[in-house]
């Protein structure tokens, strides 16, 4: 669609929007008309007489600006409280044992209940703000649990290996995944906010709110201001609802921006000594399926070897289990702190560009511009800044390649690499490979042949040697996964 037809689009839903509206309008007058009575029914000319005199007046805007604040006050906390007792009850199960009962009370609980309640223990001046708190909080706290339940593990587990800071995760990962669940959330909540308040205000009456002023115009018949007051509720909810919608959907971007804020301070530095890499009689096994069995392996520090062991053998859990990501249940790993990898399956950050993706992960040690010059030797120039998402399977591989090799680390583990790569392509991303190792032990699982050619490695089968064919026919069995 071009901007003209999307301009044309833009205009017929506007004055669709003000027929729909006129048509009420016309309904409400019509009716007030035949009632013939404005101490019952107020018709829109009267409301809008009333709306008019209520804004001239000086005391108008001091009673607006009080709700505002209480009632935005109130939801704002309840906001971020929820957000935080929800990370708290992710990270620990009795926290969230605890908050269970209450906040599933809280949520049940009538809001005129709620409202007595509070204006017993704080009083009327603030009870709409409590109010507001109590009412919102439930269901901020339980969107933002549900969220956090079903974060992205793989991406977690990627980030965490490459040491991205907690903060960085909560910036470009955590944040931008729960972003959908609260955007969805507050379009309930936000009127919900303002339906509460102003509810706690006319209970409890405190002097220059809202909630006052409609209670006096009800005690003196004033029906005309009545629906003028609650004309100013619907546009100041409606207002803050946009606005709160607003923010909350552009903040996932920000926040992303904000991730690799100061991630280019200087050029890079050479990567730290290379170590060497070793399983001493490792066992790993899932769900009583044997995987590896009893291996002895080792890499000495700045090799480079390609394993090159059939599907099924076990290859990538031998990759995890030198990363740390797979415990043995027997036996021990010898790897660096240090280590980069390249996952098998894409895990890859994907509403952030490909440069971004990279300078996440490679610290302060990769500025801009040398980070876009290490993915320019493997992609044309406008796929660095296009969310990875847009990109081909064999350009968002290129790019999990390049942050492999952009982190300074001692050691390089690269899971079938070079993967749904055309054969130019694969070599240029082999040579890309020798071309940045600088003296890194490396470690390739392949199904490649000429991988260990092309990298200038050893070619090795560990987990099909003697001794290690019990395990291979059981990783192969129906059922395993790697």
């Amino acid at each position: 669609m071009v901007a003209g037809d999307r301009s044309d689009a833009g205009w017929r839903r506007a004055l669709k929007s003000v027929a729909t509206v006129g048509f009420w309008v016309l309904v409400w007058q019509a009716v007030a008309w035949s009632v013939g009575n404005s101490l019952l029914l107020a018709g829109p000319l009267e409301t809008a007489r009333a709306l008019c005199s209520l804004v001239g007046q000086g005391a108008f805007w001091s009673v607006v600006a009080a709700s505002l604040v209480r009632i935005v006050g109130g939801f704002l906390l309840s906001f971020v409280l929820g957000l935080a007792l929800a990370a708290l009850s992710s990270r620990w199960g009795l926290v969230r044992d605890l908050l269970q009962p209450l906040m599933s009370f809280v949520k049940s609980t009538p809001v005129v209940c709620i409202v007595v309640m509070l204006l017993i223990w704080f009083g009327s001046r603030e009870v709409s703000m409590v109010a507001v708190l109590l009412v919102v909080l439930p269901a901020i706290y339980f969107s933002a649990l549900e969220a956090l339940a079903h974060l992205d593990g793989d991406i977690d587990e990627m980030l965490r290996l490459n040491e991205v800071s907690a903060g960085r995760r909560a910036l470009a990962f955590v944040w931008p995944s729960i972003q959908p669940f609260l955007l969805a959330t507050s379009r309930l909540v936000v009127g919900m906010s303002w339906k509460a308040g102003v509810a706690a205000e006319l209970i409890g009456a405190p002097l220059g709110s809202i909630g006052e002023r409609i209670y006096q115009a009800k005690i003196l018949l004033e029906t005309a201001d009545l629906f003028a007051w609650t004309f100013v509720v619907i546009a100041l909810a409606f207002a803050c609802e946009k606005a709160f919608l607003a923010v909350l959907s552009a903040s996932s971007g920000w926040s992303r921006q904000w991730s690799v804020a100061g991630r280019a301070q200087r050029t890079a530095v050479a990567p730290p000594a290379p170590e060497a890499l070793a399983l001493r009689d490792v066992t790993v096994s899932f769900d009583g399926q044997v995987v590896l069995d009893r291996i002895d392996w080792r890499l000495a520090a700045g090799g480079r070897a390609c394993l090159l062991d059939p599907s099924g053998a076990g290859k990538t859990t031998m990759l995890e289990a030198l990363a740390r990501i797979v415990r043995p249940d027997s036996g021990t790993v010898e790897a660096p702190s240090r280590l980069s990898m390249a996952f098998q399956e894409p895990r890859l950050l994907e509403r952030m560009s490909a440069l971004d993706n990279v300078r996440l992960v490679a610290g302060r040690d990769l500025d801009v511009a040398l980070a876009g010059g290490l993915l320019g030797e493997l992609l044309p120039a406008e796929a660095l800044s296009r969310p990875v998402s847009e990109l081909s399977g064999g350009q968002r591989r290129r790019v999990e390649l390049v942050r492999a090799v952009a982190r300074p680390s001692q050691a390089v583990l690269l899971d079938e690499p070079f993967s749904s790569l055309d054969r130019a392509t694969h070599e240029a991303a082999a040579a890309f490979v020798i071309r940045h190792l600088a003296g890194r032990t490396l470690l390739v699982a392949t199904h490649d042949d000429g991988d260990a050619r092309l990298l200038g490695a050893e070619a090795q089968r560990p987990l099909v040697a003697p001794g290690a064919s019990r395990k291979g026919r059981a990783a192969s069995s129906p059922g395993w996964r790697r």
